[in-house]
Order: C-alpha cells, then structure tokens, then sequence
C-alpha cells in the first residue's frame, strides 16, 4: 500500500509568498539577535568592569559566548533533523533569551560569564536552524533569495553590534545590551511558533551520546586553544599544549565513534559528498582569512588613523554595505538563473585583491581610500559564505540537511577563531620586532604593557615618538593583511572545484516525505508533516 500522500508543506515545492514571508520574519528576527550577540558586548566591557570588577576574567564575557555558540551550532543540526526543527527552533530562542534576562541581572562577572554561556547555548541553535527551517518550506532556487537576506543580516548586525553597544552603555545602562534581546526575541518566538511548520518522523531515534560529549569537548578544547594562544598563554605552554593534545585525541576518537553510530552526530558520509567536502573547505580557509583580519581593522582605525571607538565602528560601514549589496545580489541573480557556482569564484577573488589592498595601507591612507579597500572585502564575502551554504543545501539528502547546514557554520566559526589567534600571533611578534627596531627599550616595554590605557600613555609621549609607535602598528597590521592573501587564495584555488549542481524545485518537506517514502518496506510507518496551516490539497 503506498504511503499517505505528504500534508501541509510537503505537498507543494514552495509555502506560499506570503507565508513564506512570516515564516522569514520570524527567522531574521532570531538570528540578528543570534549575530548581535557576538558583537554587541565589546563596547560595553569597559563599562561592565568598571561596574562588576573582574577585569583579570574579561575575557571570558565574549569567549563564554563564542564557546556555547561553537559547541552546539554541530549538535543542533543533527537533532532537528532527528526530532523536527520547529521544537528546537523555539527552545533554543527560550534558552537565548534566559540567558540574556539573566546576563542583564548579573551582579558579579562570574554571574555575567555564566549566564552568557548560557546564551551562546541557545544562539547556537538560532543562525544554523533558521537556514535550515527556510530549505523545508521554500526551494533551493527560491531559498537563494532568502540566504542572500541572511547573508546581509549577518554582516549588518557584525557591524551594528558594537555601534549599539556603545549607544546603550552611553545613554542607558550596559545592562540593556542584553535586555534589548527580550522584547526582539519575544516576537520571535511567538511569530515562529504560529507560523513554522512541524515536520517530523513517526520512526524511533537512537540519540549518539558518546558523539555527543566527544565533539562538545573537543570544540571546547579547540575554541579555548584558539582564544587563549598568544595571550594568555605562550604558544609552547603546558597548558595550550595540553589543550591540543586533547582536542586531536578527542576528535580523532570521535571519528571512530561516529563510524559506528546508528544516528551519528556528525555524519561522516557528509564527506564523501562532494559539494559537502568542498563547501566546508571554502568555509573554513574563507573564516580563517576573511574573519581573521576583519578583527584586525578596528585597531588600525583606532590607533593608526586616530579613530574613537564609535568612529571606527561607524567606518567599518563600507564594508557592511559591500556585503549587503552583494550577497542581496547574488541571491536574486541565483533565484533568476538557478547558477551559483560562479559566485564562491568571484567572492574569493575578490576578497584576495581586498586584503592585498589593505596590505597597502598606512599612517597616510586617507579615509576614502580605506573605506573603499573595506567595501571591496565586504563584497567578496557577500558572494561566498551564504552561496556554499545554498550549494550543501541543494546538495546532501533530505534527512541530513540540518546536520549539513550546522557543519558548514561550523567549519567557518573554527576557520574564523584559528585565524584569530594565528595571526594575533604573527601580529604581536611583528609589533615587537617594530617597537623594539623604532623606540627605546623603556618606551617600548610602556606601551606595550598599557593595554585598554594606551591612548592615555600616548598622549604623554613626544609626537615624534608617537609617529614611531603608530608606524610600527601599521607595520604589524599590513604584514596581517598580506599573509592573508595565499590564505585566501587557497579559498579560490578551492572554490573552482565546487560541483555545479542543478538546484532542486522542491523544499525539504516534500523531499523528506519521498527519501521516506522510498526507503520504507511496504505496511512499515512513514513520515508525516504537520504544518500550523491547513492540510493543502492532494496534488
């Protein structure tokens, strides 16, 4: 007897536009707060040490964030896809959103650390599963629309975090930084739970505990390794080299485990799909590169230009606005001619002769041209990152498409933190050599040691040596930005194997529905698709 006919989502390729368009709501909404939360905090710290102390575990108010993120984003792929998106959906914005009541009562920075751990365990789930909740209700040819939106959220919100940051922590109360969360994510939650649908699988699951606490420890190991390096602790410590010695072992065991797994956490045969293999390669090396020096240039506008805070925020907008042109563009050129590949082509090389450009720079670079160096990387990543997620997506089977969608996000954040500390490393050893080569030995070790205090060490110094000072950083920062080309440039290398598939007609829900219908013995159960709408009519 064949299997009931799919209800609700399944039984058309596409929701209809305006269902569509709440669905999106809902989902933009959950993962600009997901985005503005990696961001939003930096101006704040200042003022949150000043007010809770603790100014010796700072640190750790982002990297307790950046950790949750990073060690769930894998594990929320795998259990939508097993236990239906909708439920996890909403309870990770519930999670996100008591981390965020709790992180603004905070009244000690150990409280803060906590309670934003607890967020990033529920921003882990928003980012990877909104892109996975539009792929069940839209095709992958019409999806590109919606990713390019995604694309342009994510790069807007990088950018605006730090500028709303600074503005609540001037007019109101770093407390808000997090509460502004409430009131966004209440909307969210409600305009998500009324209008996604449910799909689901009436099939017992066996849930991979072992994967799961073998690839939750080490990402941790791995994330701890890449924040603390170089800064905390000495590339060759004991202690960094303890947390790479663990993180090897526990994910070289984790592929064994997964080997065997009846429902793996991370799905190995992932990789043996091409366009899988790739994309999460372009990801990775595009994090490493691209994310790796962005963090890089608030501080050549702060100490090189002369730029507050707020000012440097306000000028890294050129490089918002290159992303947002781009990845809007390509999502609408890829809905119109269903062709793709061409993009991770063009974004990678364009974001090589961006960060040569910005190898150029110095003390004399007026602003304009910085600003145009900026647009030019933002355009290249606007072309790259939501374009490989879309070609994965087009790619792997239905049932892994959750799972898929999470591990590409994945390879890109572990891309983006190594980068981070590798070239935070060949910084500092660069500004040394240059401190060390322009100012005397006692100058050198004070400025070095100022810290958050170094404009006020500055101000006392003789202008000649400031010039000094300031010519060594642009130095260090323009030898970041050239190292960065051969990483990018392997990106591109990689790109020009990205498969060039026809993108499907059909969204998730109605693939899901025939992977199940075909793969079932006849009188055995099948999947069923339940949507908040009514049932549609047999096709």
């Amino acid at each position: 007897m064949p299997s009931p006919a799919p209800t609700g989502q399944a039984a058309a390729a596409d929701a209809p536009p305006q269902r569509v368009g709440l669905i999106f709501t809902g989902l933009i909404l959950a993962m600009l707060l997901a985005v503005l939360d990696q961001t939003i905090v930096a101006t704040a710290l200042p003022t949150i040490v000043t007010d809770l102390g603790g100014l010796n575990h700072l640190s750790w108010v982002v990297t307790a964030y950046l950790l949750g993120v990073t060690v769930t984003t894998p594990l929320y792929g795998k259990i939508g896809d097993q236990f239906g998106r909708k439920p996890i959906f909403l309870a990770a914005i519930g999670i996100f959103l008591v981390g965020s009541l709790l992180s603004g009562t905070s009244n000690s920075m150990a409280q803060l650390i906590a309670w934003r751990a607890v967020q990033g365990v529920g921003g882990g789930g928003l980012m990877v599963l909104a892109q996975a909740i539009i792929a069940d209700v839209v095709s992958p040819r019409q999806r590109a629309r919606y990713q390019g939106y995604f694309g342009a959220v994510f790069g807007g919100a990088s950018v605006a975090g730090p500028l709303i940051g600074g503005f609540f922590t001037d007019h109101l109360s770093w407390r808000y930084v997090f509460y502004v969360n409430l009131p966004l994510g209440i909307i969210a939650l409600a305009v998500a739970a009324a209008t996604i649908p449910s799909v689901r699988r009436r099939v017992s699951h066996s849930i991979d505990y072992l994967g799961f606490a073998l690839l939750s420890a080490g990402v941790t190991c791995l994330v701890l390794l890449t924040t603390w390096a170089g800064g905390q602790y000495a590339w060759g410590s004991p202690m960094i080299l303890s947390l790479a010695a663990a993180a090897t072992v526990l994910l070289v065991a984790l592929t064994f485990v997964e080997r065997r797994a009846a429902e793996p956490v991370l799905p190995l045969r992932l990789f043996r799909d091409r366009t899988f293999a790739v994309a999460s390669g372009i990801g990775f090396v595009v994090g490493f590169g691209m994310f790796g020096v962005i963090s890089f240039l608030p501080l050549f506008l702060q100490i090189v230009t002369g730029s507050s805070a707020t000012g440097s925020g306000l000028q890294l907008l050129p490089l918002m606005g290159g992303l947002l042109v781009t990845s809007i563009a390509s999502g609408q050129v890829i809905a119109r001619t269903g062709h793709y590949r061409v993009f991770p082509i063009l974004g990678t090389g364009i974001a090589m002769i961006g960060m040569f450009l910005l190898s150029t720079m110095s003390p004399d670079t007026s602003a304009a041209t910085v600003s145009v160096y900026m647009a030019v990387i933002g355009g290249g990543l606007g072309l790259v990152m939501q374009v490989i997620v879309l070609a994965v997506q087009s790619s792997v089977a239905a049932r892994d498409m959750g799972a898929a969608t999470a591990n590409v996000n994945f390879f890109r954040s572990v891309g983006g933190s190594i980068g981070v500390a590798v070239f935070g490393a060949v910084f500092n050893a660069q500004l040394s050599g240059e401190l060390a080569a322009r100012l005397p030995a006692d100058v050198a070790a004070q400025v070095t040691q100022a810290g958050a205090n170094i404009s006020a060490v500055l101000g006392r110094l003789p202008a000649a040596l400031r010039l000094d000072y300031v010519t060594g950083v642009a130095e260090a920062l323009t030898t970041v930005f050239l190292l960065a080309v051969p990483v990018v440039a392997i990106g591109f290398a990689i790109a020009w194997m990205l498969p060039n598939l026809q993108l499907r007609s059909t969204g998730v829900s109605e693939e899901l529905a025939r992977e199940t219908e075909a793969a079932v013995a006849p009188g055995a159960t099948t999947m069923s698709v339940a949507s908040a709408s009514p049932p549609a009519d047999p096709a």
